[in-house]
């Protein structure tokens, strides 16, 4: 076992020493994980990857009642925490773009564009949430390599998978959310 699962294990069996001893451990590795999600981000982008670490570990730490399985339960969730936030964010963003505040202008006078990056974050989760009523595994695997910024090797070794089942499950994946969303826009 690597020593996060053995911390993890022993914070949550109440050894208020692991406890402090977790987030030393796993703050590099969160750090890469939110570096990678947000280098696909547009430029700009108000929200940092320290930031991004930042809320999704006090998403995780929570009141300190929750028990992390292994390392691999613990990214996952840490994967999970980030899509969440970063929905959180893009919501709120277009809540602002169609309410409060807002100019009238004539639609005549508007050319039409291409659909913005928190705007594909949003068409992407409604398209994540059916995949996941289809195939629970591959939306995993959608989340842990999108929001995650996991390599397949290591969404393998988290989930026990072979790194060929997870190439095929990811390019269906991909294939199915590409699909649904053209027929639903």
């Amino acid at each position: 076992m690597s020593d996060v699962t053995l911390i993890l294990q022993a914070a949550g069996r109440g050894d208020r020493l692991a406890s402090e001893e977790v987030l030393p451990v796993v703050y590099d590795e969160l750090r890469r994980l939110a570096l990678a999600r947000m280098a696909r981000e547009q430029p700009g982008q108000t929200l940092q990857a320290t930031a991004l670490v930042h809320d999704a570990w006090l998403e995780l730490a929570g009141d300190g009642t929750r028990h992390w399985q292994n390392r691999a339960h613990f990214f996952g969730a840490a994967a999970h925490a980030m899509r969440r936030i970063l929905l959180h964010k893009a919501r709120r963003k277009a809540r602002l773009k169609h309410g409060g505040g807002q100019v009238r202008v004539n639609i005549d006078d508007l050319e039409v564009a291409a659909a913005e990056p928190d705007e594909r974050l949003l068409l992407l989760d409604e398209a994540l949430a059916h995949l996941e009523q289809v195939d629970p595994e591959q939306a995993h695997i959608v989340e842990l390599k999108y929001f995650g910024g996991l390599t397949n090797e290591e969404v393998a070794n988290s989930l026990e998978l072979s790194p060929r089942t997870v190439d095929r499950q990811w390019a269906c994946a991909k294939a199915w959310l590409f699909q649904w969303i053209k027929e639903s826009q």
